[in-house]
């Protein structure tokens, strides 16, 4: 089995049971849609295997050491790439902002293409769920995320757009763009 198989089963597993907060569609389909993503930027499938994995160690209880051991070096460095610290003892959404600025300045610091693919993969596949909630109940999605305040989720997802700007090339980057202007923008066409 190769790693990207491995990395599949592995991640069935971690996030049996759990749901996506905003849709509740099965929690899986993301990493699963991150990792399709990522497929069509490289074909490296570390960093593929690295998308189906990115949230097992903050939403399914994952060590870092688990995936080194499993998956290798690279796959964890990549993993780490996405993964915030939720150390904090303060409540998800009074450590929204802290968790997000210390995402970014690895964003930021970062000259792996792979690290920034990893991400476009997955904020794409998060912005285009937030489209589709949007379509039906416009700002109330926000309200059953840990920010509830659209215009600190929009300076948020662009800020990473400006972070992942030489992917703008890539299909994937105009659509994140383009899914931002329609969800933070009130470029609708409702």
């Amino acid at each position: 089995m190769n790693v990207l198989e491995e990395a599949i089963k592995f991640a069935v597993e971690a996030h049996g049971g759990q749901t996506r907060k905003l849709a509740q569609t099965p929690f899986i389909l993301h990493p699963l849609e991150t990792a399709a993503i990522i497929a069509t930027m490289t074909s490296d499938r570390e960093t593929m295997a690295a998308g189906v994995l990115h949230d097992t160690v903050e939403d399914a209880g994952v060590s870092f050491e688990t995936i080194r051991g499993r998956f290798g070096a690279r796959v964890e460095e990549l993993v780490r790439s996405e993964t915030e610290d939720r150390s904090s003892a303060l409540p998800k959404d009074a450590s929204w902002e802290a968790r997000k600025l210390d995402s970014l300045a690895v964003l930021r610091n970062t000259e792996d293409r792979e690290v920034k693919i990893l991400w476009l993969g997955d904020k794409l596949s998060n912005m285009r769920s937030f489209y589709r909630e949007y379509q039906k109940s416009g700002n109330a999605i926000f309200q059953g995320l840990n920010q509830k305040d659209p215009e600190r989720q929009g300076w948020y997802y662009k800020t990473i757009a400006s972070c992942l700007s030489e992917l703008s090339g890539t299909e994937a980057y105009r659509e994140y763009l383009w899914l931002i202007g329609r969800v933070f923008d009130g470029d609708n066409e409702k």
